[in-house]
């Protein structure tokens, strides 16, 4: 059993720093069925001095697991504890010493979290009456915290019902109101309320711009907007469902908003990039049929993305395949990032071809020098929205999480603008109308820059 929870805590340190970190604490009532996982999480929550960490287990039983080689349970060895996020890497390296040495400690091999001294318990199941029971702790080391249940005996099917409640208190006095986000999340409603404000500016502008000039303006654009629209939306949304979480603990149905309004976001960015990046209305008004077959590719696969974000969200670490799912989640996003990729290259290329046989080497040069950019643009956005970010969040403290969001909203604001300004409508597109007096440099330009890239 050593090994097994060795491994178990080091998969729960993984999640809980990289994983849980980005959804939202809240209010949760869960129930577990028939489950002989050793280590369960169930919340992470950054906690201030005087928060408090409330838990309630309306009922709970257990019993042997058929083949099992125990004579009885032991509901001693069964139970919840509070774990900060420093006692984690001494925890794993408890366990993976007691699985290297089952003969130098009392347990053979065992590691027990409950019984080790590294956590602060919360309640046994042997200290569970027939009616239930709750436990409520408060915080006076302000740290990141994780509620974990700890199975010690192998072999055990364990069932409950449990219902988890952290919060800060505003002030710190008894009395104060309850704040329900972590302390690393309380900006995230004036964040987003002012993200959305800026996307409906945005998309305002583009109304704008479009019906200034409806003579040019072509049926991409208003694809673009529609996508501009579902942003500000999912961001308004998102400002509802945090600020109701952090007064009350649950989002008053406004997460189900916001799974709606983001998976039309996520369709609509992506089908957008794959149509600029085959020059769909700017280029040529028809698509070809290996553009359409990345579209059927790309729009499925944001179907199931979103839907496997649903799961990820509502279901909660304590789902025993929820690292599966986000493991899922991350496979799907990397195919559609890469699928995306490849109407733009298809683009570049087709205009290096026609500037060697259509004669008009500097209109082609600029819209080489567009898609060019686009490409670089689009490679950096998907790059630092999946990689830096994470990369950002695992070394940032738990006091200051809110800046992941900062910085992958400042990102998509970038991205956006770049988009929106470069294939915007105008009366005289500078990338199709070219004088002639610019051929002969932009020919030797293109050969140059043919090899260069």
């Amino acid at each position: 059993m050593g090994t097994s929870v060795a491994a178990t805590v080091a998969v729960a340190v993984t999640v809980v720093l990289v994983l849980a970190g980005v959804t939202y604490a809240e209010i949760r009532t869960t129930l577990i069925v028939s489950d002989t996982r050793p280590l369960i999480l169930f919340e992470q929550f950054g906690f201030a001095r005087g928060g408090k960490a409330a838990l309630s287990i309306r009922r709970s039983a257990w019993r042997l697991r058929p083949g099992s080689r125990l004579t009885g349970v032991d509901p001693t060895l069964m139970g919840f504890v509070l774990i900060s996020g420093a006692q984690f890497p001494k925890i794993n390296n408890a366990s993976e010493y007691a699985a290297a040495d089952p003969g130098g400690n009392s347990g053979g091999g065992r590691f027990c979290v409950l019984t080790s001294g590294y956590a602060v318990p919360m309640i046994r199941l042997s200290d569970v009456p027939a009616g239930g029971a709750t436990s409520i702790l408060p915080i006076d080391d302000p740290d990141e915290y994780a509620v974990v249940f700890n199975n010690c005996q192998e072999g055990v099917e364990v069932t409950m019902d449990v219902r988890t409640e952290m919060y800060n208190v505003r002030g710190g006095v008894p009395d104060g109101r309850r704040d329900y986000l972590p302390v690393g999340l309380q900006p995230l409603p004036t964040i987003y309320t002012v993200v959305s404000a800026v996307f409906f500016a945005l998309l305002v502008v583009w109304a704008w711009a479009c019906l200034r000039r409806r003579a040019t303006a072509e049926r991409i654009h208003a694809v673009m907007g529609a996508l501009l629209l579902f942003k500000a939306l999912k961001m308004a949304c998102a400002a509802e469902d945090t600020w109701y979480v952090e007064r009350t603990g649950t989002p008053h149905g406004w997460d189900v908003a916001f799974y709606v309004f983001g998976f039309f976001k996520g369709v609509l960015l992506f089908t957008v990039i794959v149509l600029i990046g085959t020059g769909w209305s700017f280029l040529k008004p028809y698509l070809q049929e290996r553009e359409k077959n990345v579209l059927m590719i790309v729009i499925p696969l944001q179907v199931i993305e979103n839907l496997v974000l649903v799961v990820i969200g509502e279901t909660g670490p304590t789902g025993r395949d929820w690292v599966v799912w986000n493991q899922l989640f991350l496979l799907v996003d990397v195919v559609c990032c890469c699928a995306v990729f490849f109407p733009i290259i298809w683009s570049i290329r087709a205009l290096r071809e026609a500037s060697k046989t259509d004669g008009k080497a500097a209109r082609n040069l600029h819209k080489l020098t567009l898609f060019k950019r686009f490409y670089v643009v689009v490679v950096g956005y998907l790059y630092f929205t999946r990689i830096i970010v994470s990369a950002f969040l695992a070394l940032l403290s738990y006091r200051y999480q809110w800046g992941v969001n900062v910085a992958v909203e400042a990102a998509s604001f970038a991205f956006y603008l770049f988009v929106f300004y470069n294939f915007h409508p105008v009366d005289k597109n500078p990338y199709l109308y070219v004088g002639d007096d610019e051929e002969e440099s932009a020919g030797g330009q293109l050969e140059m820059d043919d090899r260069a890239f």
